[in-house]
């Protein structure tokens, strides 16, 4: 088990265990993956670790089967401060999921559960007890992936459907745009595919405000409507209706109103990169992946045909080499 507060945690909307888990990774993948899906909340995720207790697998094959399952879209790292003051410290935690979820589920899951720090911070903050062993800190290279991560916040309540509210009239051109109109008017020069009409961001608008009023910021709103776009949209508007419902954030519970005494400090939620540590926003590493690695990874393996220049060039050297061999 890793310190209190580092370690494991399950991630939520997981489905029930069933015989066929995991049967469409590779053989290695696998084994890693159902070992893992079995250690309790809590238990230490470092390479080092997981490679003493699986004997069929190394640190750098433990190493890449996480990054694999990262990109599979089992596993996120994450990194955030707890405590205040001089008392603040980095808590280094391992999301797991025996469900796959694609980059924008878990993107708004991360964002939920940095909202929920903010609102009520870690209970797990204490020193942890001298006979407990110490979590290896997150590595620098490739080879030793940083492993642990956060108690549980509150389970987070699920999205919900709210039906497009209807404008009783027009916003009149001495209304300044609401921050929910310029962030859908944004989209069409974020991505043409994306172009709305005034019409269309006005239907939009009360849809697009409950996601503001649900403590998300209209960065993350753009990205999460532009992510995953498929190659043609017939309907722009349709598209980012059907999105702005269904991805709708959860709604925090509402903390009673407190005299102000210190202000709290925020603790932002950073990802960290699966493979080498680089931590980042979770939009900003796609699969738990940092670009460099994530680019290195898909393209492990993958050699491309030479083309017809390059085999009559290694046959007329082959044929050259032939030549001198010959007894004279």
């Amino acid at each position: 088990m890793a310190k209190p507060g580092y370690g494991k945690r399950s991630a939520p909307g997981q489905q029930a265990r069933a015989q066929d888990d995991f049967a469409l990774l590779p053989t290695r993948e696998r084994y890693v993956a159902g070992f893992v899906d079995h250690l309790p909340d809590g238990a230490s995720m470092s390479v080092k670790q997981l490679a003493k207790q699986l004997p069929l697998y190394g640190q750098q094959a433990i190493s890449t089967a996480l990054n694999s399952l990262s990109v599979a879209g089992h596993l996120r790292r994450v990194r955030c401060a707890v405590g205040a003051g001089d008392e603040t410290r980095w808590v280094f935690r391992t999301f797991w999921s025996r469900t796959a979820h694609d980059n924008e589920w878990w993107i708004t899951y991360l964002a939920t559960e940095t909202a929920s720090q903010t609102a009520a911070p870690a209970p797990d903050t204490a020193p942890p007890p001298p006979w407990v062993p110490a979590e290896e800190p997150p590595p620098a290279g490739p080879d030793s992936p940083a492993v642990a991560e956060q108690v549980p916040g509150p389970t987070p309540v699920p999205p919900q459907r709210t039906p497009p509210q209807s404008r009783d009239a027009e916003p009149t051109q001495t209304t300044a745009p609401s921050p929910a109109y310029l962030a859908l008017a944004q989209l069409g020069r974020n991505d043409h595919r994306l172009g709305l009409s005034a019409d269309d961001c006005t239907t939009l608008e009360p849809l697009a405000t409950q996601w503001l009023d649900r403590g998300v910021t209209t960065d993350y709103l753009t990205s999460t409507l532009t992510a995953g776009l498929p190659t043609q949209i017939d309907s722009p508007a349709g598209l980012i209706r059907r999105r702005l419902i269904d991805k709708l954030p959860p709604q925090l519970p509402a903390t009673p109103s407190t005299p102000a005494v210190t202000p709290t400090p925020t603790h932002r939620l950073l990802v960290e990169c699966t493979d080498c540590g680089r931590p980042g926003p979770p939009e900003a590493l796609p699969e738990g992946l940092c670009r460099p690695c994530h680019q290195t990874h898909t393209t492990y393996g993958n050699t491309a045909s030479p083309d017809a220049t390059q085999i009559a060039a290694v046959k007329a050297h082959m044929a050259n080499l032939r030549d001198l061999l010959k007894p004279v």
